[in-house]
Order: structure tokens, then sequence, then C-alpha cells
């Protein structure tokens, strides 16, 4: 295993000294390979698109935030190829060693990020979160993990994925690391602690390998469980469809030229920009309708102090490597637990508060949208109560 765990960028490693002083002073963070540095080459995980870019003249304002506040930027991380994965594997540039698990993925696409703060490399790390992509790592990876309501922390700088659904999130090994990088990237003050109503997704839970349902039910029980609600409604395989196509549409109007360039992609990847590409962009309409009608009931279902609890992800880390029937069952249950906040613009937190045979279990907190002060805040008070 090497010193820095395979989580950074192959070649020179990119370093940026703090521009001032703030709340993050004396701490380090890591930026994954889809977040602009300047004076470096955003190269997305894949060489075809690394040979196409520039140089970035500016770093993407999330950096420029962090180096404001005071926190020194010590490296770009690899990330799955253009975002499309949630494994952590990367065919070009090596696939990151899981330091809780390393016989296990680190979970991606933003795997060199949550495994430099893992392994303590960083303190601080930023990725993306598109369908999970920050929540699955930290989930594998034993962190906090937090995706921020869609539209909140900018996307300048940041290479386009699925920009309906992308945003820009944050790893860290403690809540107050968090909380701080957190209210940095929103400019934003910090939220009173108060009272909040759990609500337990139980229908989502039963989505989870049977196996980890009882520490992640142990978890939320040491939280306060005010009662079980189902999410779903009998028809959790709709968020799947309605993520997957919405998603790969996004995606081919983002990314389509690229495509047509015919780029090299690694073995698991290429099938996956292949079915974007046959998706019948006439069935948009009704899945946005879908899409806008479940924004509405989340809302409904989550006013201000009141939090909903779920599984991150259906299990502990996969064994390196996914492929086949065990890939196939693996992301249908992740992408419908994670499609939730996505498709809801919703906020959301994983707190790293289970473990199964030695392997973290993340359990995700979500919140209405534009709560994400009261969301980390929450976050903090739970610390002490349920330690990582």
């Amino acid at each position: 295993m090497s010193e820095d765990f395979g989580a950074f960028v192959p070649g020179p490693r990119a370093w940026l000294a703090p521009s001032g002083p703030g709340p993050l002073d004396g701490l380090t963070f890591v930026v994954k390979d889809l977040i602009d540095v300047a004076g470096t080459i955003t190269g997305g995980g894949n060489p075809d698109w690394h040979g196409q870019q520039e140089l970035a003249t500016a770093s993407a304002v999330v950096v420029q935030r962090f180096l404001q506040a005071g926190a020194e930027m010590v490296g770009k991380t690899v990330t799955d190829e253009l975002a499309f994965s949630l494994e952590g594997e990367n065919e070009h540039y090596g696939t990151p060693v899981n330091p809780r698990c390393p016989d296990r993925l680190p979970g991606g696409s933003s795997s060199g990020s949550a495994v430099a703060v893992a392994a303590g490399l960083a303190d601080l790390g930023l990725g993306t979160d598109t369908g999970g992509s920050v929540r699955v790592p930290a989930s594998f990876c034993g962190l906090y993990g937090w995706r921020p309501t869609h539209g909140r922390v900018p996307m300048a700088g940041v290479m386009p994925f699925a920009p309906s659904f992308d945003t820009v999130g944050l790893f860290a090994r403690t809540p107050a690391h968090l909380l701080a990088g957190g209210l940095t990237l929103l400019q934003a003050s910090p939220a009173e602690v108060r009272a909040v109503r759990l609500l337990l997704a139980a229908d989502a839970f039963v989505l989870a390998e049977p196996e980890a349902q009882a520490p992640l039910r142990a978890a939320a029980a040491r939280l306060g469980v005010a009662a079980e609600v189902d999410i779903y409604g009998g028809r959790a395989p709709e968020y799947f469809e309605a993520y997957t196509t919405l998603q790969g549409l996004d995606v081919m109007r983002a990314l389509g030229a690229f495509l047509d360039s015919n780029p090299r992609f690694g073995a698991t990847i290429a099938p996956r920009f292949e079915g974007a590409r046959a998706l019948d962009p006439s069935v948009e309409p009704q899945w946005r309708a879908w899409r806008n009608e479940l924004a509405v009931r989340m809302r409904a279902l989550l006013p201000p102090g009141t939090l909903l609890l779920l599984p991150t992800t259906p299990g502990v880390a996969p064994a390196r490597f996914l492929r086949n029937d065990h890939a196939e069952r693996f992301y249908r249950a992740a992408l419908t637990l994670c499609s939730m906040a996505g498709l809801a613009g919703l906020p959301v937190v994983t707190l790293p508060l289970a473990t199964l045979e030695g392997c973290p279990l993340g359990l995700s907190v979500l919140a209405g949208p534009g709560e994400d002060e009261a969301l980390l805040a929450f976050v903090t008070s739970v610390a002490a109560v349920s330690p990582a």
C-alpha cells in the first residue's frame, strides 16, 4: 500500500497556500479532479478529457472560499471517470485504497478525496455529489459527508456532469470540521442547535442488506426516533428509473460533444455512457413532472425542525472489484437510497455511526430544502451522544 493510499492524481502534487486568515486556519484540504485549481488541468479522471483541457487560469469558487478562510490545499484527488460511478475504481489512474477496509472499494466517484481524509492526509475533502458521490465514499470510509441543498453552493469552476443534480459536497473526520467547512462553502453563520423531530424511513431500511439493517436501526434509535414513515409509497423502483433517466439526459446535454469524440473509457464506465446515449428524450417531461411532485411531498414531510433517517448505502463497501449481478444489485439499491436527496434537491449528511464486521456503515440524515445550517448544527449536537 502506498503512503498516499492512491488518493492523489498522478504526477507532482498540486498545492496552494491560504490567501487569508479565517475559520479554517491551520486546516488542510484536497480537491476532486472535477474542480478547477489554478495552474492545473482538471482531468476528470479520464485521459482523453484531460488531453482536451487547458490549464485552469483560476480556481473554482469553492476552492477560493477555502483558501480565503485560511485552509491550505494539499492536492488534487482521483475521481471515477467523469463522475459516472459509485465504486471508486479508475482503470486509468488506479483505485484508491480504502483506509478502513483495504480489501474493499473506497466508493465513488469522489474516491480520492474520501480516502485522503480517512487516511489523515487532509482535514477536509471537496468532492461532487450528483447521485451519491460524496455520501457513498463517506459511508464506505467512515466519514462525515455533506451534500448541500441543490443550488446553495456555487458550481462555477466545476466540471458539469448532470447539472440539475450536481452539487459540491464535503468530507470530514469530525463534525466540527464539517461544520466549519460547510459554513465556509455556504458563506453562512451557524444556526442555533434546536430540538428536532426525527423520522425513520422504514421502507428505505428494507432496501439495506439484511445483516446491515440491525446496526443501522440501532444507530438511528440512539438518536431518538419519533416515528416511522414510508417514503417510497410502494413505488421504490420508480425512484431508480426517474433518477437514471433524468440524470442520463442531463449527462448527454452536458457531455454529448465530448462523447461524440469517441473517447476511451474503462470497461465498467463505457456501458453507462452508452445507456445514457440510448435514452428517449420524449419521456423527460413525464419524469420532470414526477420529480416536481416528489419535491412538493418532501417539503411537506420535512418542515423546519424535522429530519429523516435512512441508510446511506445498502451495506458496507463491496469487495474489490464489483461486477455482473453483484454490481447490478448494489447500484439499484444504492441509487434508490441516494436518489431521494438528488431528485428533491435536499441537503443530507451521512453519519459514520454504525459498523458491520469492522467496516463502516453510514446513516443519512435529510433535511428540508435550504435547511443546511440547521442540519450541520444537528450533526454537531449528536456527536457526543453517538460518537463516530
